[in-house]
């Protein structure tokens, strides 16, 4: 088992990049990294296409000696391999996870979810870079995919895992988690700002669930990844799940605002699944983690493991109560108090 030191001082030294760093996900990142709980990397590179939130962020950590900015797409090797020349640990959260976008534009999800990765790997393999680790980070959705962003999801793990072949001195590795509260993509933005206006609260099937965590704890998955995952392993944290009624229930908090059944959007499905049946074979525990072999047999390793799952892990299975959502709500900041009603002008419909 590794001393307290040792996880607390992971980062120490490292120099960093994070794909789509501008987003939720790449800014709770940004800010646990600065805290240097897990160590004090030498070098921090935001990697993004959004300049604006990238000056954002010059501005709000200003200071920061070892944090510097990249403006560029995933999808441009030149970018990406430039990007990677003094690179000791990589982050991949740049996506596009909108679900329905992705259905429209699955050419554009391709793109992004798919040739990012691969120029990743590819600078990293033809270019024979030093890089000791990359994280990528993955969706439920991934797990029997139904939409385009789950499909690319999965192929993007895929990817990496093949990688593990081909660029032997880097340890690739994955976590998979569901919705990140306040991520954007995440249901409790649109619920939020649907309350602010007086309602009506879009809900799309009244007992649709979904995996729940928050920010920090998506972080904390990564951070374990770092510390403990072996080459071509998956980590999903063991969580609970809610219904989507119930989120909604927790945020209108008792206010005068009416909730609407739209019906299923394009690509979504019912419940969520962050371990398939075919997986539960190869899967073990490590602390708070499931842990997700590969399914190649180079990286999966000669170990007898007695299989932790018998059966999937899915959202449908796992749901907090009511008070229990409340109550994750609001440790998260989420619920908005009572005396904050509908803007002006607006009266709850």
């Amino acid at each position: 088992m590794r001393s307290r030191k040792s996880i607390r001082q992971v980062f120490d030294g490292k120099r960093i990049l994070i794909t789509g760093g501008t987003g939720s996900l790449g800014q709770a990142l940004l800010r646990r990294l600065l805290d240097g709980d897990a160590g004090r990397p030498a070098k921090i590179v935001i990697f993004s296409r959004d300049e604006e939130k990238q000056h954002h962020l010059r501005l709000k950590y200003h200071g920061a000696e070892q944090l510097g900015f990249w403006i560029g797409d995933v999808r441009d090797y030149a970018a990406v391999s430039a990007s990677l020349s003094d690179i000791d640990i990589v982050f991949n959260a740049a996506a596009l996870k909108q679900v329905p976008t992705c259905e429209y534009c699955p050419q554009e999800a391709i793109l992004t979810n798919l040739s990012g990765p691969e120029n990743i790997i590819r600078a990293i393999r033809d270019l024979r870079l030093p890089v000791e680790t990359v994280v990528a980070i993955s969706t439920d959705k991934a797990v029997k995919p139904v939409n385009v962003m789950g499909m690319t999801k999965a192929l993007q793990e895929r990817l990496f895992a093949t990688a593990s072949l081909h660029a032997r001195a880097t340890r690739f590795v994955v976590v998979r988690y569901g919705n990140v509260l306040v991520s954007r993509g995440s249901v409790i933005p649109l619920f939020s700002e649907q309350i602010r206006n007086g309602g009506a609260v879009t809900i799309t099937h009244p007992q649709m669930t979904r995996f729940m965590l928050g920010l920090d704890e998506a972080v904390d998955t990564i951070f374990a990844a770092v510390r403990e995952a072996r080459n071509g392993e998956t980590y999903v944290p063991r969580i609970r799940s809610a219904r989507v009624v119930d989120i909604a229930t927790a945020l209108i908090d008792g206010r005068p605002i009416k909730t609407k059944i739209t019906g299923i959007r394009p690509g979504e499905k019912l419940h969520e699944v962050l371990v398939s049946e075919e997986e539960c074979g190869r899967t073990g525990t490590r602390g708070n983690y499931y842990v997700v072999r590969s399914i190649l047999p180079e990286l999966a390793g000669q170990e007898a493991q007695a299989p932790t799952l018998e059966r999937e892990f899915s959202s449908a299975e796992h749901v907090m109560t009511l008070d229990e959502v409340r109550k994750l709500l609001s440790d998260a900041g989420l619920i908005v108090p009572a005396a904050e009603k509908a803007r002006p002008g607006r009266q709850a419909r």
